[in-house]
């Protein structure tokens, strides 16, 4: 393909997605891909968390054309532009009311990682202190302050200085199922012999899907909530993945009836794939001066038309987040009747609502599931500090006949691995 070879001449040894999946693709629609031969594929990996809607939301595409057509602002800073008031009011007459919460929302820039690092400069501000405790197998972002804070080694030697201003504590489950491993942080944060400061903030998040998809307990989180209070400490709950319905509520911490003091989004929040994060402020921690933490591409007015049209359509009623526990059930059953069928695989399945996974014993067969599945016709990735979960995260919208195709590919992959058999060749795509 002449478009793959352009890709691997001038594109930097950086890239990543286009080795996973070896082809050039041409569109997109709901939970499926068509590459430039005319193959199709369906979609299980969702833009890593960015398209929980699926691809080319046809509503949220005649919004967005509607308003380009009419000339509507596409780039303007933190001026203040119709596409913004609209979409701030849908934030706060859909999210905010129906669920008692009252925020101040930053537009930080258009990434998560923008999100992070104004989280924690904020949280630094506010409290005069400098760590920040972040948990094993966090995933923040790529910008140097998330880095600190994000558990992946090999991700951390990438930065090529040194990572300061984090303490590490294990996450829920870590030391074993029979371990609290919040006993470990309240002792700590308790003691003034334990050599560890009083943090600005505490950073998490609930579910942890690049860490291997972790998911924290609702009552090890509503523990955790009580010892920031109780230290004066700022909870911060980093949603960019795992938000947006991705675990059935719009937030992936309303199960545990928790509230943060500062919420980071992105990732799924524009609706349509279009870049836009946010930080969401407790208000009385809304210190910033003027101009105090900027960026030029901190208000994409497109994403703002998108994100309305998404909250509109999809957030009125619960209807989808009952969609997401019944796909999640579908899911999961699926799953769990592969693996009791080839023990070939040890392996067991983790995750919560649409983000799960089959977390494997030897981390080299989630790779070659994803391989098989790529063969078959299906997109997904691995997950975890060893790539050993193979990650099942379809857009939260997608069709049970879609759904039940990638299923099936997903099951003849995991049999294909546990009979050792070698990789598929050309598949048949529809």
């Amino acid at each position: 393909m002449i478009e793959m070879e352009t890709i691997e001449r001038l594109e930097s040894q950086v890239r990543g997605y286009c080795r996973s999946f070896p082809t050039v693709f041409a569109q997109a629609r709901g939970a499926r891909l068509t590459d430039v031969e005319g193959r199709s594929y369906v979609d299980f990996f969702s833009g890593a968390g960015a398209l929980n809607y699926g691809h080319n939301d046809p509503w949220m595409k005649q919004e967005l054309i509607r308003y380009l057509t009419d000339d509507g602002i596409v780039h303007g800073l933190d001026m203040a532009t119709v596409a913004k008031a609209r979409f701030l009011e849908a934030l706060e007459d859909v999210v905010f009311v129906p669920r008692g919460l009252d925020y101040r929302v930053q537009f930080p820039g258009p990434t998560g990682t923008n999100a992070v690092e104004a989280a924690l400069k904020l949280a630094r501000k506010v409290t005069g202190r400098d760590t920040i405790i972040s948990f094993t197998n966090a995933f923040h972002g790529m910008t140097l302050g998330s880095l600190a804070i994000t558990g992946n080694a090999f991700k951390r030697r990438g930065a090529g200085v040194p990572l300061t201003l984090g303490d590490t504590m294990p996450f829920d489950g870590y030391l074993g199922d029979d371990v609290d491993t919040l006993d470990y942080l309240d002792a700590l944060m308790s003691d003034e012999g334990s050599g560890v400061d009083l943090p600005a903030a505490v950073i998490l998040e609930t579910t942890q899907a690049e860490g291997g998809i972790n998911v924290a307990s609702d009552p090890w989180l509503r523990r955790l909530e009580r010892i920031c209070r109780e230290h004066e400490i700022l909870l911060v709950v980093d949603d960019i993945q795992v938000g947006c319905g991705r675990t059935g509520p719009f937030f992936s911490f309303e199960r545990a009836g928790i509230t943060p003091d500062l919420v980071c989004l992105s990732k799924s929040l524009s609706g349509y794939g279009l870049p836009l994060a946010v930080l969401l402020i407790r208000p009385d921690l809304d210190v910033w001066d003027p101009g105090e933490h900027n960026g030029t591409f901190r208000g994409h007015n497109p994403a703002f038309v998108t994100a309305r049209a998404a909250l509109e359509t999809y957030w009125r009623t619960d209807s989808l987040s009952q969609r997401v526990e019944a796909n999640s059930r579908a899911i999961r059953a699926r799953l769990e009747s592969v693996l009791e069928s080839t023990p070939e695989i040890d392996a067991e399945i983790r995750g919560l609502g649409m983000i799960l996974g089959i977390a494997c014993a030897e981390p080299e067969h989630a790779g070659r599931i994803c391989r098989e599945a790529f063969a078959r016709g299906l997109i997904m990735e691995t997950a975890g500090p060893e790539s050993q979960v193979a990650k099942v995260m379809p857009p939260l919208v997608v069709d049970e006949l879609t759904l039940k195709e990638g299923l099936d590919a997903l099951e003849a992959s995991v049999r294909a691995v546990a009979a050792h058999g070698e990789p598929a060749g050309e598949a048949s795509h529809r």
